[in-house]
């Protein structure tokens, strides 16, 4: 595996964790790039970013207790609006899990309320997937 394909997994998969972190820049520049195939690079992609998402998730299942502590990795509002939303349109909501600001407290929402696994992986990395393809198509014909 190439350089460039370990540095866009594991971008992809920092910016679905809770830490701050942009993957689109790196997929588009790839791209621009050709430093593989369009199709290589948006799995690629959709597989880190669907794994952090799981990260999430499982920190959410294991959290619950601590959702209140400053440590925290998510402010109390944050998780309290993905927690409204979550509770709102249900599992169904995950498929905004590629939105900024919400889409990662959504996923560890899903934890936290005890989402099962297969519906969330699916969910999410439809999602997930569907963003790096729009974006694939849109730094392609840019080009």
């Amino acid at each position: 595996m190439s350089v460039s394909l370990i540095g866009l997994f594991s971008i992809s998969f920092l910016a679905a964790t809770l830490l701050p972190a942009q993957s689109e820049l790196g997929l588009s520049s790839l791209i621009y790039l050709e430093s593989a195939p369009v199709l290589v690079l948006v799995l690629v992609a959709s597989l880190g970013n669907t794994l952090g998402s799981v990260v999430n998730w499982a920190i959410g299942r294991g959290a619950a207790a601590y959702s209140h502590a400053r440590w925290f990795p998510v402010s109390v509002e944050k998780l309290e609006k993905a927690t409204r939303w979550y509770h709102r349109y249900g599992r169904w909501s995950l498929l905004l899990s590629w939105v900024p600001i919400i889409g990662d407290p959504l996923t560890l929402a899903a934890g936290l309320l005890k989402e099962r696994f297969w519906p969330f992986l699916i969910l999410v990395a439809l999602a997930k997937t569907g963003r790096y393809a729009v974006i694939a198509v849109i730094t392609t014909r840019a080009i």
